[in-house]
């Protein structure tokens, strides 16, 4: 039976910088979204994320250097809590793993409730040669994503309001325990928002938006040059959960 230290091609005595970069080279290599329906690849990935978890781990490796196990029992494999493991020791591919492990998906619906700045909107205002000499108020429509003038931006029917979602109970999360797993994923009934919406709005079918045309008034000093950038604070896209709207910058 090969050792976790063969599943990483390392030597036992391997430092922890080597145990790391080995692991980020076979996790990219067998990951499953690399290798869309290679059931091998996946399985070779579980293994290499087990054998990393381990000897990441100093007083794991050192009972699994000891005993062959980690848990102090001889031959009795290692066992991993994919809901304590900490993606961020491989940077980006932690977005990756988000779907298949608890940890990620923890952080990942964290994130969702937490506001988020809108986006920037950028809209292109042509000025005549005489309007850029001395100058001018130009309007400029733009089309953005604003909240639903129908729902106020809950995405519920007027007169009627989001419902803590039964399934999680307004967590956002489900736990489930599989044996010597524990997973943790984002509810698949309010998709991690804690909420659910039973009767949606008519205007937006729940989606609490829609796009709309709005007209700025922009103020052209004279003499301004092509190319130049006028940004408006707080006019581009609005934010979510609470955040602050992006800004709307004006080329002319």
């Amino acid at each position: 039976m090969s050792s976790l230290y063969d599943t990483l091609g390392v030597k036992k005595g391997a430092s922890d910088e080597e145990i790391k970069k080995a692991y980020r080279k076979l996790a990219r290599k067998h990951h499953p979204d690399a290798n869309p329906g290679d059931n091998d690849a996946e399985e070779r990935f579980k293994e290499v994320q087990t054998a990393y978890d381990v000897l990441s781990d100093p007083e794991k490796r050192k009972q699994y250097d000891r005993f062959g196990s980690q848990n102090g029992r001889p031959g009795a494999g290692p066992t991993v809590d994919f809901g304590n493991f900490d993606f961020g020791d491989i940077g980006d591919l932690g977005d990756i793993f988000g779907g298949l492990f608890g940890g990620a998906g923890r952080t990942r619906t964290r994130a969702q409730r937490q506001p988020q700045r809108g986006g920037d909107i950028e809209a292109e205002v042509h000025l005549s040669f005489e309007d850029s000499l001395r100058g001018v108020k130009a309007r400029v429509p733009v089309e953005m994503t604003t909240a639903c003038h129908e729902c106020g931006g809950t995405g519920a029917r007027p007169g009627t309001a989001p419902v803590i979602c039964p399934e999680c109970n307004g967590r956002g999360v489900k736990a489930e325990s599989q044996g010597l797993f524990a997973l943790s994923q984002p509810c698949p009934r309010c998709r991690g928002n804690g909420t659910v919406i039973e009767q949606p709005c008519p205007n937006c079918h729940g989606s609490g938006r829609e796009r709309r045309i709005k007209t700025y008034t922009v103020n052209v000093k004279p003499g301004v040059k092509d190319g130049t950038r006028i940004r408006l604070k707080g006019k581009g896209e609005p934010g979510l959960n609470g955040g602050p709207a992006g800004d709307l910058v004006v080329v002319t």
